[in-house]
């Protein structure tokens, strides 16, 4: 039988080897630690799957942030722009909106004034 501590314990300063405690990682503030900020499903596959990529940054130093941060704006901003491309009520997929009753311009206003 040996003095020394079993790996990884280190005997406390007044103890015996056989007394010894486990040695506690020294707290670093610099190191990535999860937010724990809690994602709600908003029902949306596409968009669930981005609000998930976030947890990505939880595991990178700051720096790392704004490339997951940017590939989730895009992802979104995908998933909005396919949201517009989507068939409406009236049309085939992949036809454009229907035209709003008066084409391009405004109706014309009304002059007919009522008299009481």
């Amino acid at each position: 039988m040996t003095d020394s501590a079993p790996e990884g314990l280190v005997a406390a300063p007044g103890t015996e080897a056989g007394e010894a405690a486990a040695v506690e990682p020294e707290y670093d503030p610099a190191a990535p630690a999860p937010l724990n900020v809690p994602r709600t499903p908003t029902g949306n596959a596409e968009v669930d799957a981005q609000l998930d990529r976030l947890a990505d940054a939880d595991h990178l130093a700051t720096d790392g942030h704004l490339e997951v941060y940017e590939d989730v704006h895009r992802g979104l901003r995908d998933a909005l722009t396919a949201l517009d491309a989507r068939p409406g009520p009236s049309g085939p997929p992949g036809s454009p909106a229907p035209a709003p009753p008066f084409g391009n311009r405004a109706p014309a206003p009304s002059y007919h004034q009522s008299r009481s």
